[in-house]
């Protein structure tokens, strides 16, 4: 007999505004902890030092957070120009120092060459696997941890402000990218050292600051039984996935794993997203829903709608 999973069967995206100096895991925790949920997860790792979008997921749309992961995303950062830290943030010891200041036309003419595809080497203090342990713990260990460089996609980098010692940079970037890295190499670039100050990730996908909700929000919502004011629907992560309405006969079969006929107007859409690294060719991926709820993401090729991913709710 399987084991009753504790929690309630609660379903949907939280647009969470993480605070400073809690870890994404525990604030994951603290939120499915509160809306008594039976199972979370988030979409994209956010350090206790950063604040801003954490993406959480709830029961069913756990299942939509690899979606989120390719997702992109927007940055605030201040740097602090004259140190280096080991950690590439305020939390590290200072490695190596700098009298250099770099002026706002100096900055200005370096941010091109760091927009598009770049090689990047990420943070030894970062949660990226070397041999099957995390680079941070190795590091904390004094373990030597050499990564490899990765190719990474800067979309827009813009210079909001300059003072004497400190930049401060809005980043709109694609997955993989880290800001840390980022700014010690602008700051070697501009010829002195640098590390984040500050750091406020903006956006995730269709996520972004401006209504993201705080811990005071959430509590107080859970308090006043207005649980709804807090969840997004599991469709949320999915808004570049092309939706199509089916009936509640169909319904039942594509929750029983029975693949469904495909209308004529499907079939000839170029719109529609391709599934990457499919070993049957690029069939297309589609959102079915009913009476405005998600109920499967489909593959569309053979005429039907095969689903690959139902969401019981």
């Amino acid at each position: 007999m399987a084991r009753k999973r504790k929690g309630n069967p609660v379903h949907g995206w939280v647009n969470f505004n993480k605070p400073y100096g809690m870890g994404s895991t525990q604030a994951v925790g603290k939120i499915r902890w509160l809306l008594t949920a039976q199972k979370a997860g988030h979409a994209g790792t956010l350090d206790p030092l950063a604040s801003g979008v954490l993406p959480s997921a709830l029961g069913e749309a756990t299942k939509t957070v690899p979606f989120m992961m390719d997702a992109a995303k927007s940055y605030e950062v201040e740097i602090t120009w004259g140190e280096y830290r080991d950690t590439m943030d305020a939390e590290g010891d200072v490695t190596q120092t700098s009298d250099a200041r770099p002026s706002e036309a100096d900055i200005l003419a370096a941010l091109p060459h760091f927009i598009g595809e770049i090689d990047q080497v990420p943070p030894k203090y970062s949660a990226i696997k070397v041999d099957g342990k995390r680079a941070y713990d190795l590091a904390r260990a004094g373990k030597d941890v050499v990564l490899k460089s990765r190719r990474i996609r800067i979309d827009n980098i813009e210079l909001l402000s300059v003072s004497e010692h400190t930049a401060r940079l809005s980043v709109d970037c694609g997955k993989g990218t880290y800001i840390r890295s980022l700014s010690a190499d602008l700051a070697v670039a501009l010829g002195t050292v640098g590390y984040v100050s500050e750091l406020i990730r903006t956006r995730v996908g269709p996520f972004k600051i401006d209504t993201a909700l705080g811990l005071d929000f959430i509590e107080q919502s859970v308090h006043k039984a207005a649980a709804d004011q807090v969840l997004l629907g599991v469709e949320t992560a999915l808004d570049d996935i092309p939706a199509f309405a089916i009936t509640q006969d169909e319904k039942g079969e594509v929750q029983h794993g029975r693949a469904i006929a495909q209308p004529e107007t499907f079939a000839n859409d170029t719109h529609l997203a391709p599934i990457a690294n499919n070993s049957d060719g690029d069939p297309r991926l589609i959102l079915v829903t009913c009476e405005g709820k998600a109920v499967a993401l489909c593959e569309a090729r053979d005429g039907k709608f095969f689903p690959k991913r139902v969401f019981m709710m």
